[in-house]
Protein backbone atom coordinates (compact mmCIF):
# COMPACT_ATOMS: atom_id res chain seq x y z
CA UNK A 1 0.00 0.00 0.00
CA UNK A 2 1.43 3.47 -0.87
CA UNK A 3 0.44 6.52 0.46
CA UNK A 4 1.04 10.24 -1.16
CA UNK A 5 0.98 13.32 1.11
CA UNK A 6 -2.58 14.17 0.64
CA UNK A 7 -2.89 11.20 2.89
CA UNK A 8 -1.98 13.56 5.52
CA UNK A 9 -2.97 16.90 4.39
CA UNK A 10 -6.75 16.23 4.04
CA UNK A 11 -9.33 15.81 7.30
CA UNK A 12 -10.94 12.81 7.45
CA UNK A 13 -10.02 11.18 4.06
CA UNK A 14 -11.38 8.11 2.88
CA UNK A 15 -7.57 7.44 3.20
CA UNK A 16 -5.05 6.87 5.82
CA UNK A 17 -1.84 6.22 7.11
CA UNK A 18 -3.10 5.61 11.14
CA UNK A 19 -6.86 4.43 10.62
CA UNK A 20 -8.24 1.76 9.07
CA UNK A 21 -11.16 3.60 6.35
CA UNK A 22 -13.82 5.52 8.64
CA UNK A 23 -16.90 3.15 8.46
CA UNK A 24 -19.23 5.14 11.13
CA UNK A 25 -21.41 8.34 11.33
CA UNK A 26 -18.59 9.36 14.14
CA UNK A 27 -15.55 8.54 12.77
CA UNK A 28 -14.63 11.15 10.00
CA UNK A 29 -14.55 13.54 12.81
CA UNK A 30 -12.35 11.79 15.39
CA UNK A 31 -10.16 11.32 12.59
CA UNK A 32 -10.48 15.39 11.35
CA UNK A 33 -9.44 16.15 14.87
CA UNK A 34 -6.73 14.15 15.23
CA UNK A 35 -5.05 15.23 11.89
CA UNK A 36 -5.80 19.33 12.67
CA UNK A 37 -3.83 18.39 16.03
CA UNK A 38 -1.11 16.63 13.81
CA UNK A 39 -0.67 19.92 11.86
CA UNK A 40 -0.42 21.72 14.47
CA UNK A 41 2.40 19.86 15.99
CA UNK A 42 4.12 19.22 13.08
CA UNK A 43 4.41 23.32 11.85
CA UNK A 44 5.01 24.23 15.51
CA UNK A 45 7.86 21.96 15.51
CA UNK A 46 9.38 23.11 12.27
CA UNK A 47 8.62 26.78 13.34
CA UNK A 48 10.55 26.00 16.93
CA UNK A 49 13.24 23.28 15.87
CA UNK A 50 14.08 26.41 12.88
CA UNK A 51 14.71 29.20 15.13
CA UNK A 52 16.44 27.22 17.63
CA UNK A 53 18.80 25.66 14.53
CA UNK A 54 18.96 29.65 13.18
CA UNK A 55 19.98 31.17 16.78
CA UNK A 56 22.28 28.42 17.21
CA UNK A 57 24.27 28.98 13.81
CA UNK A 58 23.89 32.92 13.82
CA UNK A 59 24.87 33.31 17.62
CA UNK A 60 27.33 30.72 17.50
CA UNK A 61 30.70 31.39 19.78
CA UNK A 62 33.19 33.12 17.59
CA UNK A 63 37.45 33.78 17.89
CA UNK A 64 37.09 37.99 18.21
CA UNK A 65 33.43 38.24 18.82
CA UNK A 66 32.25 39.88 21.89
CA UNK A 67 29.16 38.52 23.85
CA UNK A 68 26.38 40.86 23.65
CA UNK A 69 23.73 41.34 26.72
CA UNK A 70 20.00 40.27 25.89
CA UNK A 71 17.27 42.15 26.56
CA UNK A 72 15.73 40.90 30.50
CA UNK A 73 12.37 40.32 28.48
CA UNK A 74 10.37 41.40 25.30
CA UNK A 75 6.62 41.78 25.73
CA UNK A 76 5.36 41.56 21.98
CA UNK A 77 6.69 38.57 21.90
CA UNK A 78 5.98 36.90 25.25
CA UNK A 79 2.19 38.10 24.36
CA UNK A 80 2.68 36.23 20.89
CA UNK A 81 3.93 33.07 22.08
CA UNK A 82 1.12 32.87 25.01
CA UNK A 83 -2.01 33.87 22.76
CA UNK A 84 -1.37 32.11 19.66
CA UNK A 85 -1.06 28.51 21.18
CA UNK A 86 -3.37 29.74 23.64
CA UNK A 87 -6.04 30.10 20.19
CA UNK A 88 -4.70 26.47 19.41
CA UNK A 89 -5.33 25.04 22.61
CA UNK A 90 -9.19 26.98 22.78
CA UNK A 91 -9.89 25.33 19.25
CA UNK A 92 -8.87 21.83 19.92
CA UNK A 93 -10.89 21.52 23.15
CA UNK A 94 -14.22 22.77 21.81
CA UNK A 95 -13.75 20.92 18.97
CA UNK A 96 -12.99 17.40 21.35
CA UNK A 97 -15.56 18.50 23.46
CA UNK A 98 -18.01 18.75 20.95
CA UNK A 99 -17.08 15.47 19.16
CA UNK A 100 -17.16 13.76 22.79
CA UNK A 101 -20.66 14.67 23.74
CA UNK A 102 -21.80 13.26 20.39
CA UNK A 103 -19.88 9.86 21.05
CA UNK A 104 -21.35 9.77 24.21
CA UNK A 105 -24.98 10.68 23.31
CA UNK A 106 -26.76 8.00 21.61
CA UNK A 107 -29.64 8.71 19.58
CA UNK A 108 -33.07 8.19 21.49
CA UNK A 109 -33.59 5.44 18.30
CA UNK A 110 -30.50 3.47 18.81
CA UNK A 111 -30.91 -0.02 18.60
CA UNK A 112 -29.35 -1.74 21.89
CA UNK A 113 -27.86 -4.86 22.78
CA UNK A 114 -26.43 -6.41 25.80
CA UNK A 115 -22.73 -6.97 26.21
CA UNK A 116 -21.16 -9.32 28.42
CA UNK A 117 -16.91 -9.58 28.62
CA UNK A 118 -15.16 -12.12 30.48
CA UNK A 119 -12.31 -13.53 30.30
CA UNK A 120 -11.49 -14.16 27.13
CA UNK A 121 -14.27 -14.06 25.35
CA UNK A 122 -17.12 -11.12 24.13
CA UNK A 123 -20.87 -12.24 24.18
CA UNK A 124 -23.92 -10.29 22.94
CA UNK A 125 -27.43 -10.64 23.71
CA UNK A 126 -30.09 -8.71 21.33
CA UNK A 127 -33.41 -8.22 22.58
CA UNK A 128 -35.18 -11.58 21.50
CA UNK A 129 -32.83 -13.16 23.78
CA UNK A 130 -30.13 -14.21 21.38
CA UNK A 131 -26.53 -14.65 22.39
CA UNK A 132 -23.64 -14.75 19.86
CA UNK A 133 -20.19 -14.12 20.67
CA UNK A 134 -19.77 -11.82 17.25
CA UNK A 135 -21.33 -8.29 17.25
CA UNK A 136 -24.16 -8.55 14.49
CA UNK A 137 -25.50 -4.30 13.26
CA UNK A 138 -27.80 -3.48 10.92
CA UNK A 139 -26.23 -0.63 8.53
CA UNK A 140 -26.97 2.58 8.59
CA UNK A 141 -28.90 2.34 12.46
CA UNK A 142 -27.33 3.65 15.64
CA UNK A 143 -26.43 0.95 18.00
CA UNK A 144 -26.10 1.27 21.50
CA UNK A 145 -24.21 -0.79 23.65
CA UNK A 146 -25.08 -1.75 27.38
CA UNK A 147 -21.29 -3.21 28.49
CA UNK A 148 -20.69 -5.16 31.95
CA UNK A 149 -17.87 -8.03 32.90
CA UNK A 150 -17.95 -10.85 34.85
CA UNK A 151 -14.52 -11.12 35.96
CA UNK A 152 -11.81 -7.87 34.81
CA UNK A 153 -11.82 -4.81 33.57
CA UNK A 154 -12.20 -5.05 29.80
CA UNK A 155 -12.11 -2.57 27.28
CA UNK A 156 -14.33 -3.02 23.92
CA UNK A 157 -12.53 -1.22 20.77
CA UNK A 158 -13.81 -1.00 16.89
CA UNK A 159 -10.83 0.54 15.05
CA UNK A 160 -13.05 0.50 12.10
CA UNK A 161 -15.64 2.69 14.03
CA UNK A 162 -13.19 4.40 16.16
CA UNK A 163 -14.98 3.57 18.82
CA UNK A 164 -13.75 2.36 22.80
CA UNK A 165 -15.02 2.02 26.00
CA UNK A 166 -13.93 0.19 29.43
CA UNK A 167 -16.55 -2.75 30.40
CA UNK A 168 -16.12 -2.33 34.44
CA UNK A 169 -17.39 -5.80 36.23
CA UNK A 170 -19.94 -4.68 39.21
CA UNK A 171 -21.49 -1.56 37.14
CA UNK A 172 -22.60 -0.77 32.93
CA UNK A 173 -20.54 1.55 30.64
CA UNK A 174 -22.39 2.53 27.61
CA UNK A 175 -21.41 3.22 24.40
CA UNK A 176 -22.36 3.83 20.59
CA UNK A 177 -22.28 3.79 17.09
CA UNK A 178 -23.73 3.75 13.68
CA UNK A 179 -21.90 1.77 11.06
CA UNK A 180 -22.47 3.30 7.50
CA UNK A 181 -20.77 0.40 5.04
CA UNK A 182 -21.49 -3.23 4.89
CA UNK A 183 -18.58 -5.75 5.94
CA UNK A 184 -16.82 -7.52 8.73
CA UNK A 185 -14.86 -5.27 10.74
CA UNK A 186 -12.45 -6.15 13.63
CA UNK A 187 -13.45 -6.07 17.50
CA UNK A 188 -10.97 -6.80 20.42
CA UNK A 189 -10.18 -5.79 24.02
CA UNK A 190 -7.56 -3.17 24.49
CA UNK A 191 -7.35 -3.59 28.35
CA UNK A 192 -4.61 -6.36 29.71
CA UNK A 193 -6.92 -8.77 31.35
CA UNK A 194 -4.57 -11.83 31.87
CA UNK A 195 -2.55 -14.35 30.04
CA UNK A 196 -5.49 -15.05 26.82
CA UNK A 197 -5.56 -11.10 26.22
CA UNK A 198 -4.15 -11.34 22.91
CA UNK A 199 -6.87 -13.90 22.15
CA UNK A 200 -9.91 -12.19 23.13
CA UNK A 201 -11.15 -11.42 19.57
CA UNK A 202 -14.47 -10.96 17.80
CA UNK A 203 -15.84 -9.05 14.92
CA UNK A 204 -18.68 -6.85 13.89
CA UNK A 205 -20.83 -8.19 10.94
CA UNK A 206 -22.68 -4.72 9.53
CA UNK A 207 -25.57 -6.54 7.51
CA UNK A 208 -27.11 -4.73 4.63
CA UNK A 209 -30.42 -3.03 4.97
CA UNK A 210 -33.62 -5.48 5.56
CA UNK A 211 -31.08 -8.67 5.73
CA UNK A 212 -30.04 -7.75 9.93
CA UNK A 213 -33.82 -9.17 11.10
CA UNK A 214 -33.65 -12.39 8.98
CA UNK A 215 -29.91 -13.37 10.29
CA UNK A 216 -31.63 -12.47 13.91
CA UNK A 217 -34.57 -15.08 13.74
CA UNK A 218 -32.69 -17.38 11.84
CA UNK A 219 -29.67 -17.72 14.47
CA UNK A 220 -32.40 -17.21 17.20
CA UNK A 221 -33.90 -20.76 16.09
CA UNK A 222 -30.38 -22.71 15.36
CA UNK A 223 -31.55 -25.44 17.95
CA UNK A 224 -34.37 -26.34 15.99
CA UNK A 225 -32.18 -26.98 12.78
CA UNK A 226 -29.52 -28.57 14.40
CA UNK A 227 -28.76 -31.84 15.98
CA UNK A 228 -27.65 -32.01 19.34
CA UNK A 229 -24.38 -32.15 18.97
CA UNK A 230 -24.32 -29.52 16.17
CA UNK A 231 -25.47 -26.94 18.34
CA UNK A 232 -22.81 -27.81 20.86
CA UNK A 233 -20.50 -27.26 19.21
CA UNK A 234 -21.49 -23.70 18.08
CA UNK A 235 -22.65 -23.45 21.95
CA UNK A 236 -18.54 -24.27 22.53
CA UNK A 237 -17.62 -21.31 20.49
CA UNK A 238 -20.09 -18.69 21.10
CA UNK A 239 -20.25 -19.01 24.42
CA UNK A 240 -16.66 -18.67 25.45
CA UNK A 241 -15.78 -22.53 26.43
CA UNK A 242 -13.34 -22.77 23.88
CA UNK A 243 -10.87 -19.85 25.73
CA UNK A 244 -10.35 -21.99 28.56
CA UNK A 245 -11.66 -25.89 27.29
CA UNK A 246 -9.34 -27.43 24.75
CA UNK A 247 -10.85 -30.57 22.06
CA UNK A 248 -7.62 -32.14 21.19
CA UNK A 249 -6.30 -32.70 24.56
CA UNK A 250 -4.05 -29.92 24.91
CA UNK A 251 -3.60 -27.62 28.77
CA UNK A 252 -5.79 -24.45 29.36
CA UNK A 253 -7.56 -22.73 32.02
CA UNK A 254 -9.81 -25.54 32.07
CA UNK A 255 -9.89 -29.32 31.84
CA UNK A 256 -9.94 -30.24 27.98
CA UNK A 257 -13.20 -31.85 27.09
CA UNK A 258 -11.50 -34.80 24.83
CA UNK A 259 -11.98 -38.30 26.29
CA UNK A 260 -13.53 -36.54 29.59
CA UNK A 261 -17.27 -37.83 29.26
CA UNK A 262 -17.14 -41.22 31.56
CA UNK A 263 -13.70 -40.99 32.69
CA UNK A 264 -13.13 -40.51 36.51
CA UNK A 265 -10.85 -37.40 37.87
CA UNK A 266 -10.29 -36.42 41.26
CA UNK A 267 -11.56 -33.40 42.89
CA UNK A 268 -9.56 -30.94 45.53
CA UNK A 269 -11.56 -32.06 48.40
CA UNK A 270 -9.79 -35.72 47.80
CA UNK A 271 -12.88 -37.21 46.45
CA UNK A 272 -13.54 -38.80 43.19
CA UNK A 273 -15.87 -38.04 40.31
CA UNK A 274 -17.11 -39.48 37.32
CA UNK A 275 -17.57 -37.23 34.25
CA UNK A 276 -21.04 -38.16 33.77
CA UNK A 277 -24.51 -35.76 32.53
CA UNK A 278 -25.32 -34.77 35.79
CA UNK A 279 -21.42 -33.68 36.84
CA UNK A 280 -21.20 -31.65 33.64
CA UNK A 281 -24.58 -30.31 34.21
CA UNK A 282 -23.16 -29.64 37.73
CA UNK A 283 -20.50 -27.60 36.49
CA UNK A 284 -21.92 -25.36 34.14
CA UNK A 285 -24.66 -24.19 36.76
CA UNK A 286 -22.45 -24.34 40.11
CA UNK A 287 -18.54 -24.22 39.10
CA UNK A 288 -17.14 -24.10 42.04
CA UNK A 289 -19.16 -27.12 43.72
CA UNK A 290 -16.83 -29.91 42.53
CA UNK A 291 -13.45 -28.81 41.25
CA UNK A 292 -10.86 -30.69 39.76
CA UNK A 293 -7.61 -31.13 40.85
CA UNK A 294 -4.96 -29.21 38.85
CA UNK A 295 -7.48 -26.01 38.32
CA UNK A 296 -8.20 -22.93 40.02
CA UNK A 297 -11.79 -22.26 40.33
CA UNK A 298 -12.34 -19.28 38.33
CA UNK A 299 -14.84 -20.91 35.94
CA UNK A 300 -17.69 -17.84 36.27
CA UNK A 301 -21.58 -19.78 36.57
CA UNK A 302 -23.81 -19.81 33.73
CA UNK A 303 -27.24 -20.15 35.57
CA UNK A 304 -29.74 -18.22 34.18
CA UNK A 305 -27.57 -17.84 30.97
CA UNK A 306 -28.34 -21.23 29.20
CA UNK A 307 -31.47 -22.72 28.64
CA UNK A 308 -31.90 -26.87 29.49
CA UNK A 309 -31.35 -27.44 25.40
CA UNK A 310 -28.59 -25.33 25.27
CA UNK A 311 -27.03 -27.82 28.05
CA UNK A 312 -28.23 -30.70 26.76
CA UNK A 313 -26.41 -29.80 23.31
CA UNK A 314 -23.61 -29.25 25.42
CA UNK A 315 -23.47 -32.48 27.02
CA UNK A 316 -24.10 -34.41 24.01
CA UNK A 317 -21.31 -32.08 21.94
CA UNK A 318 -18.71 -33.77 24.95
CA UNK A 319 -19.93 -37.12 24.73
CA UNK A 320 -19.14 -37.09 21.29
CA UNK A 321 -15.23 -36.19 22.44
CA UNK A 322 -15.58 -39.18 23.99
CA UNK A 323 -14.83 -42.76 22.42
CA UNK A 324 -17.09 -45.09 22.89
CA UNK A 325 -19.74 -42.80 23.97
CA UNK A 326 -22.73 -43.15 22.26
CA UNK A 327 -24.73 -39.55 21.38
CA UNK A 328 -28.22 -39.69 20.23
CA UNK A 329 -28.59 -37.46 16.80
Amino acid sequence: MTFSIMDFVIFGSERSMFFPPPTSSTAAEVDSLFYFILWVCIVFFIVIVGVMGYCLIRYRERPGVKAEPSASHNNILEVTWTVIPGIFVGVIFYWGFVAFLDLRQSPDESYEIQVEAKMWNWSFTYPNGHVDNVLHVPVDKPVRLVMTSVDVIHSLYVPAFRVKMDVLPGRYSHTWFEANTVGDYTLFCTEYCGTKHSEMLSKVVVHPSGEFEKWLEDAANFLERMTPVEAGEILYQRRGCAQCHSIDGSAKVGPTFLDAFGSEQSLMDGSTITVDENYIRESILEPQAKVRVGYRPVMPTYQGQLKDEEINALIAYIKSLSEGSQVNP
